[in-house]
């Protein structure tokens, strides 16, 4: 006998005692933030996070992030090819928040939350001033998603190759770059929790040989 509660997503997880919110999104945490600019076709800024957003690939770059829904970012990506990552930190978080509220197409969210732009050299689409670190993307691929059953899902995952880094030069010591000297934050669970990255979580452990 397993000591360890079971559900089957698709009953859902209220079989769990005292389990009242779906933990998914709990587990996998926490998970850095996509907080992608992009222009529209008309030249309108568009600034949106997403909580499903990763690195795939080292070499070239590859990273991603995975929309619910048809939503700005993809439409304003599949029609330029271009986009911009910024890296959320902690003294950005309330101005990430303000970015992720529900407007229309023709609302600057840089403006909505007070951001300055900056230029990127390779693509159109502006970064956050204030972000440390930044990457330039041109789209590679979009995915929608399907079921094991091959059902099409309205969830888009968005992947572009990095063609252009900035990095603010005081999170670069002793030829590395710092993680945890940018303060980063991530998404955790539940419709408020985020963590944040500092060097009192690092630990180091190598790859067997």
């Amino acid at each position: 006998m397993s000591d360890h509660d079971f559900y089957e997503p698709k009953d859902g997880h209220a079989g769990i005692p005292g389990l009242r919110h779906d933990p998914l999104n709990a587990i996998i945490a926490p998970r850095p933030i996509g907080w992608i600019s992009t222009l529209a076709e008309d030249g309108t800024r568009n600034l949106a996070p997403y909580s499903f957003f990763n690195l795939f690939n080292y070499r070239p770059p590859i990273i991603g992030f995975s929309s619910m829904g048809w939503k700005d970012s993809a439409a304003n990506i599949t029609a330029t090819g271009e986009f911009v990552w910024n890296l959320v930190t902690r003294d950005l978080g309330d101005a990430m928040n303000a970015s992720a509220a529900t407007v229309g197409p023709e609302v600057d969210e840089f403006d909505l939350a007070t951001l300055a732009t900056a230029p990127a050299r390779l693509v159109k689409p502006p970064r956050v001033a204030s972000s440390p670190v930044a990457f330039e993307c041109r789209h590679t691929q979009t995915l929608r998603l399907t079921t094991k059953e091959g059902d099409a899902l309205d969830q888009w995952m968005i992947l572009g190759e990095v063609i252009g880094i900035h990095i603010a030069p005081n999170l670069i010591a002793d030829g590395a770059y710092q993680t945890a000297a940018a303060h980063p934050i991530l998404r955790g669970g539940g419709p408020g929790d985020y963590f944040e990255i500092g060097e009192d979580a690092l630990f180091k452990m190598r790859r067997p040989g």
